[in-house]
């Protein structure tokens, strides 16, 4: 088994002063990213470059993401604001195109345009998620089928290179930690940053009244009255089991490996998971 040191060697591409003195990057796509190394690891013609291949999908991910926490608009209300708005655009370029230049370099031309056909496809998933949203037709649990179909797109893009029974189980296990991210991050999020793109926002607007969601619905929403519905509704508690359910999931498909060694080691890496739910929790609504 290498060793992995996918973010280490992604630093020296996102630790950059103006970066740090202006604005804050998303979370590293880090489940995402070592699942895909332990997939690559164990193929016979990409065992060499399953460093390379999971860096750029990584830096690419990541593109991607930056690109997403863009404000639609461009009327900042102070300088500060404004510049961070300016160095995540260029920021998330900068991303993509080390991404180009460093399978360019290495002469891996045809995996640029695998992974471009990738990021067309996620980005027209995007619009018609956003879409979607705009109608407020989106249930929970379809929210959670298309965030988690975005966020897995560009690396289920390495579908067809798994080999033999790595082929079969690669896009469901991609789907199950790709959720349990999501999870996790919503469920860290205080109740007050939630966005109209976030599970927990697309279900409150499913269960709250007419007059709730016109609140919720508002430019700048009052934060007190977002918590009392976050409270009302036992948004935490609703997270919180949808994690144990599905960490569970995860759990007995990597029991069910042929390769006990790559169970052994989606075992860790999804450790986390487990960790956080055995770590009791003061919810007001349990």
């Amino acid at each position: 088994m290498n060793c992995y040191r996918i973010p280490e060697m992604a630093q020296k591409y996102i630790d950059y002063d103006m970066i740090q003195k202006y604005t804050e990057l998303p979370d590293f796509p880090e489940f995402r990213t070592r699942i895909l190394y332990a997939f690559l690891n164990r193929n016979s013609q990409l065992h060499d470059y399953s460093e390379l291949f999971s860096l750029v999908t990584s830096l690419v991910q990541l593109g991607l993401d930056t690109h997403d926490t863009v404000s639609i608009t461009n009327q900042a209300k102070d300088m500060k604001s404004a510049r961070s708005r300016q160095i995540k655009v260029l920021a998330g370029d900068y991303f993509s195109a080390r991404f180009y230049f460093l399978l360019a370099e290495a002469g891996h031309i045809a995996m640029i345009g695998t992974l471009s056909d990738a990021i067309c496809e996620a980005n027209r998933l995007k619009i018609v998620f956003y879409q979607t949203l705009k109608s407020v037709s989106l249930t929970s649990e379809e929210y959670v089928a298309q965030s988690v179909e975005i966020r897995s797109r560009i690396y289920k893009a390495f579908s067809q290179f798994m080999e033999g029974s790595l082929y079969k189980v690669w896009p469901e296990i991609l789907r199950l930690f790709t959720l349990c991210e999501l999870l996790l991050q919503e469920i860290g999020k205080p109740e007050k940053q939630q966005q109209p793109d976030s599970w927990s926002f697309g279900y409150m607007l499913q269960q709250i009244s007419k007059e709730e969601r016109r609140n919720m619905q508002l430019e700048e929403p009052d934060p007190g009255k977002i918590r009392a519905i976050w409270m009302k509704y036992k948004i935490s508690s609703q997270l919180y089991q949808l994690l144990e359910t599905t960490t569970r999931q995860l759990q007995d498909k990597l029991r069910a490996l042929e390769s006990k060694e790559l169970s052994e080691e989606l075992m860790l890496i999804g450790e986390p998971f487990d960790r956080y739910l055995s770590t009791p929790k003061v919810l007001e609504e349990i």
